[in-house]
């Protein structure tokens, strides 16, 4: 009965190891290593000409970013360590014991790349930059949270499996398992923290009361989410900052989230003037520098006495604009050409302190120049000299 090559191919090897001996052993493992690096390449390559041919031209950039690395070091440590189990060469058991946890751990890189070609390839379609991005940020946030979980579970089987691969560490496995009751609760309190932060951030992919970009006031901090990890949030402040929130505070503590259902924010703008202000001057003004800034979405406008002082009015103008940070230019943009426009046509509208120096009646002739006094009048249409 004729060999099946698979034996005649064992037959080769050991004759050719009998013959050359450690060296011949070297050569077969590197002939080995090449036969996998080939069958790597020209996987690969079936792999890129079908993706050019197909209808998602960025799968090539998939597939070069993400999957040729992990791709090439598994099939070549696969085509190694099946190739030296038939080898005799010295040290033979604890080589490939290394190679075995090599190979876990190229096992755990593959897997971590496939999750994140799934997530390139998902939120690829949407511009997190663009100024409607609430869909994309909602996207974005939930593949990126949900990434990080299986990297997490990804990272923790491959450590599990490659201890296990160590005989003493197997037997304390086995001994453990008789007591798995004792031992689940000693390591249910013991991963009480990490396994809470797991399941916030499994609930902040879900419930998503925040999202990546999100306009947010922390602490008294206004800042944008930059990154939402498993156990901590990172808050880019605007003055380039950053502040570091454990994950659970976004769901035991209340914040300010500005863009949690839209972009779209209204912003004010007080202004305390005399009780003489120029009102209907003072919205057409603002109908004018509205109209001529491009942050005003048109959504939005009003100005209104929303409170009487015994000194002043309090005037509040209403703008609306796309997103925070154009609503805090357009405010800072309508408060100062108010002001400049009040400053040149109606000066006597802005509230003023005035300060008035009179001389003391002379007191049995000993008058002099320094005898004077201040009389502080806060009333601008002028006050009563004392």
């Amino acid at each position: 009965m004729d060999e099946t090559p698979n034996n005649q191919l064992e037959d080769f090897i050991l004759t050719f190891q009998e013959r050359w001996g450690l060296i011949g052993a070297a050569v077969i493992i590197l002939l080995a290593a090449l036969a996998g690096y080939f069958v790597h390449r020209s996987v690969f390559g079936v792999l890129k000409r079908w993706s050019l041919r197909s209808r998602f031209p960025p799968i090539v950039h998939l597939l070069d970013v993400y999957l040729e690395k992990p791709l090439k070091y598994v099939i070549i440590l696969l085509a190694v360590i099946f190739t030296s189990y038939e080898l005799a060469f010295p040290l033979k058991e604890p080589i490939l014991h290394i190679l075995t946890i090599g190979l876990v751990a190229s096992g755990a890189f593959l897997a971590i790349r496939v999750v994140a070609t799934a997530r390139e390839a998902i939120v690829g379609h949407y511009d997190v930059s663009a100024v409607d991005n609430l869909r994309a940020r909602k996207v974005f946030t939930q593949f990126k949270i949900l990434e990080r979980i299986m990297v997490f579970i990804i990272v923790l089987f491959a450590i599990a499996i490659a201890l296990l691969t160590f005989d003493r560490v197997r037997q304390v496995g086995v001994s453990l398992l008789a007591s798995a009751g004792v031992v689940g609760i000693i390591i249910g309190f013991a991963a009480q923290k990490t396994l809470g932060n797991l399941l916030s951030g499994i609930q902040i992919a879900v419930a998503q009361p925040i999202r990546i970009d999100d306009a947010v006031i922390v602490e008294g901090e206004f800042g944008r989410v930059e990154e939402i990890n498993l156990t901590y949030v990172v808050v880019k402040i605007w003055d380039e900052r950053r502040l570091i929130v454990p994950i659970n505070y976004f769901l035991d503590k209340p914040f300010q989230n500005w863009t949690r259902v839209s972009t779209d924010l209204l912003g004010t703008v007080f202004l305390y003037l005399n009780y003489n202000a120029p009102l209907e001057a003072m919205r057409q003004e603002l109908d004018r520098i509205l109209s001529e800034s491009p942050l005003w979405d048109q959504k939005a406008k009003e100005l209104q006495v929303t409170d009487v002082k015994e000194k002043t009015i309090e005037v509040r103008l209403l703008v609306s604009s796309t997103n925070s940070g154009n609503t805090f230019s357009l405010r800072a943009e309508v408060r100062e050409k108010m002001i400049t426009f009040l400053q040149k046509n109606h000066p006597d509208a802005l509230p003023r302190t005035r300060v008035e120096v009179v001389a003391l009646p002379q007191t049995n002739g000993h008058a002099g120049p320094d005898d004077q006094a201040a009389v502080i009048n806060t009333n601008p249409n002028g006050g009563k000299k004392v």
